[in-house]
């Protein structure tokens, strides 16, 4: 007679996404960005390498930069979340949003999201970075398409803006 594992006990859990609460039940070994690609069709949030190498699933979780690729759902119970979608609103880009549009910081765009998320996290502990800091505080996110200079371009172009300039 073969052992039978049960399947693990769903967890609910309630979040706020982009503004809008949410009630849900995950497995426990859900990760963050399956939740918000699947569950609730947030497919902004990229999956890149599965390892938290790239930074292409980079969220907001209670204000702060994370790669949603490290976090289980069933952790973020209260939580606030905030995804590439919930940054800026119909027809009005985010400042960072813009930066990207404006500099052309992006090429095929499977990055952008994440480095968009981090950069508006870091401009606002920093609002007036050097280059060296805006490379620095990107060194978690990867991009295959562009050398960088466009994407730092684009935080320098929001940070000036932002600023008044």
């Amino acid at each position: 007679m073969a052992d039978t594992v049960a399947a693990p006990a769903k967890v609910a859990i309630s979040v706020t996404v982009n503004g809008k609460a949410h009630s849900a039940e995950v497995e426990p070994r859900t990760l963050l960005v399956s939740f918000l690609r699947e569950q609730l069709g947030l497919t902004g949030t990229h999956i890149g390498c599965d390892t938290s190498s790239c930074g292409a699933c980079v969220v907001h979780l209670n204000g702060e930069a994370v790669k949603s690729c490290t976090i289980f759902a069933a952790q973020l119970d209260g939580a606030e979340i905030t995804t590439i979608e919930g940054l800026g609103t119909d027809g009005n880009l985010h400042v960072v949003q813009e930066g990207f549009w404006e500099m052309h910081g992006l090429q095929c765009g499977y990055c952008t999201p994440g480095m968009i998320m981090t950069s508006t996290a870091f401009l606002k502990s920093n609002p007036n970075p050097t280059e060296d800091e805006i490379r620095h505080a990107l060194d978690g996110n990867l991009c295959r398409c562009t050398g960088y200079q466009n994407i730092v371009r684009a935080v320098q172009y929001a940070a000036a803006k932002s600023n008044g300039a």
